[in-house]
Formats: C-alpha cells, structure tokens, sequence
C-alpha cells in the first residue's frame, strides 16, 4: 500500500532533528543528490541516509533515480498541514494577547483614576 498523506506525528517526528531540518533547508534551494547531501555533514554517509530514510517516511522528501544518482527533494505538501495545525495556536494567541492588553491598560486606566 502506498501511503500518500503523512501522519501529522511522523512530521514533527522528522522536523525534531536538527540534523534532518538542516537537511530540509538545503533543499528548500533545490533538489540535490544524496551524496551532496551527506558531504555536507560531519557524520557518515548511512547515518544521512537513515536521515533522508525518515523524512521520505513523514513525506517530506522524495527521492529518484538519475542513472547511479539518486536525487532529493523537498516536498512541502505535509509542512502546510503543520502550518495549518499551527494556525489554531496563532489566532489562539493573537485574541489572548489582544485580552492581556486590553485587561493591563484598563488596570493602568483605573490606578491612574485612583492616584
């Protein structure tokens, strides 16, 4: 079965690694191949493959062939749908922080009334 959606835990599974978001940024320039990718990191070649292996798995990253290449790139189809789930937070704390300040100025309001 081909999965065509990640689980949105598998995203923030991938996107934790600071090592595997290094990697999303480099290709955010554009696609690279896998050795490009491992060259510019002080950790061998098969810990940056099981990198690109997880971030392929959260959707992140697809890969194909080019003769003996096999060349990355960014997907940012499941990270829309984390900004999407981050949304709900941002309006969350835009009204709150619209209350805090109106709750803080009518308290400055009513202790300068006071004095």
């Amino acid at each position: 079965m081909v999965t065509t959606r990640a689980s949105r835990t598998d995203v923030f599974r991938a996107l934790a690694d600071p090592t595997r978001r290094s990697i999303l940024d480099l290709l955010r320039r554009g696609e690279l191949p896998v050795g490009s990718i491992a060259e510019r990191f002080d950790t061998t070649r098969p810990a940056v493959s099981k990198h690109l292996r997880i971030l392929r798995g959260a959707l992140l990253v697809r890969e194909r062939r080019d003769g003996r290449l096999r060349i990355c790139e960014l997907n940012t189809e499941p990270l829309k749908q984390v900004d999407a789930w981050l949304d709900e937070y941002r309006r969350f704390w835009s009204v709150s922080l619209k209350r805090l300040k109106r709750h803080l100025e009518a308290g400055v309001g009513t202790r300068r009334a006071r004095d």
